[in-house]
């Protein structure tokens, strides 16, 4: 059986609640684990970790927290403290799934904590916050949000129905099994509409040759979420050929990764294959959401929610400047390909976003701004020609053959 069942939440006002929970859990074969959060008021049942001790862990006393009365102050300290216990609790095997009750703040602590864990951890949420907007909550971890339709306050016919199919999500989560072979190395890929052609051939070359394969679509999410397993350990290398996240983070569209986007992987030192896809194209929603100063560019209508904007040569100059810093933080080894002939679907002679101007500078910069030790390929080839596709591949491919036959701890 797996390990036990992490009930977390404010046992003060939720009490009854996590009460049936529990025992809906243990009646399934499984122990609990109960963490409290509350501090209104003593706990309905005695939790194995106090609220006290997740003070504590968040750099606070229960006391201090009770007689200052700052609700927003203590739901912050709260969720510090939990954030500090729960990565350790569930290193040390305490726990293998985890399930929270809750409203706004309760809701804010418990996901929280969760997207402390790794992914494939189960985490369920049941939260009167689940039917609106759940990325602040979620944001780049599998956290389950499900909706209490009523409030959590007190049991009563549809509650308990409601917390006896939470009980019964986490624990038919915490007993699912995956017959994998081990032993294929994790490549990550990045991928938009328009760079679909040549990442959809790389992955099945790659895949032919012996690797998993997991893309990640580059809408800012996708890019950060990729981020995140890297540094949880789990990709060996990167073919990250659509990094497109950076127009919008340099420009303002709604897809960005933020800043830090490229830097996982130069920490870890694992290969990377990169390359300029869709870095014509700054993302905004419906064309009505394209913000004014913008309204005189050239825009394309991709669809009714989403509206592309061509990035200008100045704006690819920086673009360019900000992807060969990271690149040139990078401890592993780093081929940079240049298709020379477009960098999307819609950047190619008589499509609407084919600039030659644009993207000179963009190949330009990178050219005079990268390490000398990062390898530059230029193909006089469009980014969805088959032929980009299969350089991208085979270079990844000896990238992780070179890592493969170098000594420990060198590439």
């Amino acid at each position: 059986m797996p390990g036990p069942i992490l009930l977390i939440g404010t046992l003060d006002t939720k009490g009854d609640e996590y009460a049936f929970v529990r025992d809906r859990i243990r009646a399934a074969g499984h122990d609990v684990f109960v963490m409290d959060l509350g501090i209104a008021g003593d706990p309905a049942f005695p939790p194995d970790v106090a609220a006290a001790e997740v003070a504590e862990a968040g750099g606070v006393s229960l006391a201090e927290l009770r007689a200052r009365g700052d609700r927003g102050h203590a739901v912050d300290a709260m969720l510090a403290g939990a954030r500090t216990l729960v990565p350790r609790l569930y290193a040390e095997g305490r726990f293998s799934g985890v399930l929270g009750l809750g409203g706004g703040g309760g809701t804010s602590m418990i996901t929280a904590a969760m997207r402390t864990l790794p992914v494939g951890v189960p985490k369920v949420m049941v939260s009167t916050m689940a039917s609106g907007d759940v990325r602040p909550y979620v944001d780049i971890k599998d956290i389950t949000m499900m909706y209490s339709v009523i409030d959590i306050a007190g049991l009563n016919p549809i509650s308990r129905r409601i917390l006896a199919n939470a009980a019964g999500a986490i624990c038919g989560m915490v007993e699912q099994t995956l017959d994998e072979a081990p032993g294929r190395p994790l490549l990550a890929a990045t991928m938009f509409g328009v760079t679909t052609p040549c990442v959809t051939a790389v992955r099945e070359r790659l895949e032919a040759s012996g690797y998993d394969v997991v893309v990640f679509h580059a809408t800012g999410s996708g890019g950060r979420a990729m981020e995140a397993l890297i540094d949880d350990g789990y990709i060996a290398g990167v073919v990250d050929l659509t990094t497109t996240e950076w127009c919008d983070e340099v420009v303002g569209g709604v897809l960005n990764a933020g800043p830090d986007r490229l830097r996982a992987a130069a920490r870890a030192g694992i290969p990377q294959v990169v390359s300029v896809g869709a870095l014509d194209m700054v993302n905004f929603g419906g064309f009505d959401t394209v913000p004014e100063r913008f309204r005189g560019r050239n825009l394309y209508r991709h669809n009714p929610s989403v509206t592309l904007m061509r990035t200008t040569p100045e704006e690819c100059r920086e673009i360019a400047l900000r992807i060969a810093e990271r690149l040139n933080e990078a401890t592993g080894p780093v081929t940079v390909i240049l298709p020379l002939r477009g960098v999307s679907m819609i950047d190619a002679p008589g499509k609407p976003f084919h600039d030659p101007d644009a993207d000179r500078v963009l190949f330009d910069t990178l050219r005079n701004n990268l390490d000398s030790r990062i390898r530059v390929m230029e193909l006089d080839a469009h980014i969805n020609d088959p032929g980009f596709a299969e350089a991208a591949a085979g270079e990844m491919l000896r990238l992780m053959a070179a890592r493969a036959a170098a000594p420990a701890g060198k590439d």
